[in-house]
């Protein structure tokens, strides 16, 4: 049987968890800037031996962000829900990861798949919409393209659809199988071939 991508799609309410990144150079501020993109109200630790000035600049704005220049040390995991090692040392990662581990913390090394618990996607989100796109590790540049792809093509009046299903829904009689049953004849034009 060939191997296809069995990773479970979730979608994290950060703000009720608490992140630690360790890591405070370019990859740091990359998942840094992720995570705040999608999640401006998460709590956040940064743990780094030194935090770039970007990073510095970024926090200024999001005080649930702590920033804590010292190197990595396995207790620093105490706490934590969710870990991302964002940092271009094998060595130091494996750390991470092995500390994650031992305290069952969910832990993402950036750029090394086979000691990732989970993957961050390319995400396209238009308001309430909100797709995750993952390759199974093998090509984050792919993700990337296709996400560059679905913004383009999904038009910005989207939110706006779902707001007005929302109440649609909210409107609905009848039970569970009564609703799903109109809520299908309503959208179903959405997908119909012309």
């Amino acid at each position: 049987m060939e191997k296809s991508n069995r990773l479970f799609p979730v979608f994290l309410k950060l703000e009720k968890l608490s992140l630690l990144i360790v890591g405070g150079g370019y990859v740091g501020m990359e998942k840094l800037s992720a995570v705040l993109q999608n999640s401006p109200c998460s709590k956040i630790r940064i743990v780094a031996t030194v935090i770039s000035d970007e990073i510095k600049e970024l926090v200024k704005d999001f005080p649930e962000v702590i920033l804590i220049e010292k190197p990595f040390e396995s207790d620093d995991i105490d706490g934590a829900d969710v870990v991302i090692a964002a940092v271009n040392d094998v060595a130091v990662s494996s750390s991470v990861v092995k500390a994650a581990n031992e305290r069952r913390v969910l832990v993402n090394a950036a750029d090394k798949p086979d000691l990732c618990d989970f993957y961050l996607g390319s995400v396209v989100q238009k308001g309430n919409l909100k797709l995750a796109i993952s390759t199974n590790g093998k090509s984050p540049t792919i993700a990337k393209r296709l996400k560059e792809v679905l913004n383009d093509c999904l038009p910005d009046e989207l939110d706006e659809l779902l707001n007005h299903m929302q109440s649609i829904r909210n409107s609905l009689k009848g039970d569970f199988q009564d609703k799903v049953n109109q809520l299908n004849d309503l959208t179903k034009s959405l997908v119909e071939k012309k």
